[in-house]
């Protein structure tokens, strides 16, 4: 009798189940030409003469392109199978990056980054939903987080290099990083040949349980609020450019850090007894931050460095666990539409974190902008004491 990898029972090293590597090599390259350009595409906007408004959108057309083009994944999934989406999905994410040097026009770039929106759209939906396929649920925890753990690791590195590479090493240089998805379509082909000799799943006939998903969804777009209002406007808190990059560091290696260590401890003892507190702590952080960055000149550094590092674990930890949850929810034929949902609620959140932040410290301060963010994040913690039943094995 032949076992899916996943089969009940069957425990092996997560590194060495077949497809991971190619799945981590994948998201490797995918998500280093994500990183590279996600701070250096607005800049090149701007050395084509686009204001702040412009460089804004450049990034603004990318989250939302990914986001139309994640509602749509598992539709093409189902009709083209999973070779040619994922092959297609690293082209699209890594092709564009070559063309940019043809013109810093704004126009041409904003393109540029919409067919970059649908490339990442596929990456993000099919490598979680990919995790899901592979590995026996007993071992997924820790297998989101050597999941986790290449995606973090790409943006521990590029994401604070690419604009000084950009600046004193050349835009060719991060354009050339920006291509490295291409490099990723064989290993998305060779994953597609592991997924295909997989055993096929029974359709059970049962439509798609949104319902079950609203809750993780929620408990991330909190917590990815809180981290996308951080990434954006860090620098533009803090008193000091050397401080920021520490912060912004020190919030970097603790998500991945606990992405990555949170998938251990919720194989042994389920996900949903470290939600709540987690809940509580990214809220307790956000407000530490709040009160360091109270006066806009002299910004309380140890308590900056403090509350990043308390928020940097629970937007890392949350991420596992809220995954975890997600599939736990649903039968194997809907892990493509759980990971979509997934998806969305993190670059929802992302994107909402930096709106809601801008228009509140516009109004009043980055600090009063940041006590709201907490608030919402306090918001979820009925939904993250809830302990909802799960899915039917199948």
């Amino acid at each position: 009798m032949r076992h899916r990898v996943g089969s009940p029972g069957v425990s092996t090293n997560v590194w060495r189940v077949p497809g991971m590597r190619p799945l981590l090599a994948m998201s490797f390259l995918g998500f280093s030409g994500y990183a590279a350009l996600l701070p250096a595409a607005p800049l090149w906007a701007v050395r084509g003469g686009a204001d702040e408004a412009g460089s804004g959108l450049v990034n603004g057309v990318f989250m939302l392109v990914t986001v139309l083009t994640q509602l749509v994944v598992p539709i093409a999934l189902r009709r083209f199978g999973w070779g040619p989406v994922m092959a297609a999905g690293m082209l699209f994410l890594g092709v564009p990056s070559l063309l940019h040097p043809l013109s810093d026009d704004l126009g041409v770039t904003l393109a540029l980054s919409g067919v970059r929106g649908m490339g990442f759209g596929v990456l993000t939906v099919t490598g979680s939903a990919v995790v899901a396929e592979l590995v026996p649920a007993a071992q997924r925890g820790r297998a989101v987080g050597v999941y986790g753990l290449a995606i973090a690791s790409t943006q521990v590195g590029l994401l604070p290099a690419a604009p000084w590479l950009a600046e004193n090493v050349g835009f060719g240089l991060v354009f050339a990083l920006g291509a490295l998805p291409i490099l990723g379509a064989p290993a998305a082909l060779a994953l597609a040949r592991v997924l295909h000799s997989l055993p096929e799943h029974e359709e059970a006939g049962e439509r798609t349980p949104y319902g079950r998903m609203i809750r993780p969804m929620l408990l991330l777009l909190a917590v990815t609020l809180a981290g996308g209002a951080l990434i954006t406007f860090t620098a533009q808190m803090s008193s000091s450019s050397g401080l920021t990059v520490v912060a912004l560091l020190l919030f970097s290696v603790a998500a991945a850090l606990s992405r990555w260590r949170m998938g251990a401890l919720a194989d042994r003892a389920g996900p949903d007894r470290f939600i709540w507190p987690l809940v509580v702590l990214s809220a307790a952080g956000m407000l530490v931050i709040a009160w360091s960055v109270r006066d806009p000149l002299a910004t309380a550094g140890a308590a900056l460095l403090l509350g990043m590092a308390v928020v940097g674990v629970c937007y890392g930890g949350l991420q596992n666990l809220t995954m975890l949850v997600t599939f736990a929810a649903v039968r194997r034929q809907h892990y493509s539409q759980a990971s979509a949902v997934w998806n969305i609620g993190f670059d929802a959140g992302t994107g909402a974190g930096s709106v809601l932040v801008g228009l509140v410290a516009a109004g009043t301060s980055f600090s009063t902008a940041l006590v709201v963010v907490a608030g919402c994040c306090l918001a979820t913690l009925p939904l993250a004491l809830a302990r909802p039943g799960r899915a039917p094995v199948g």
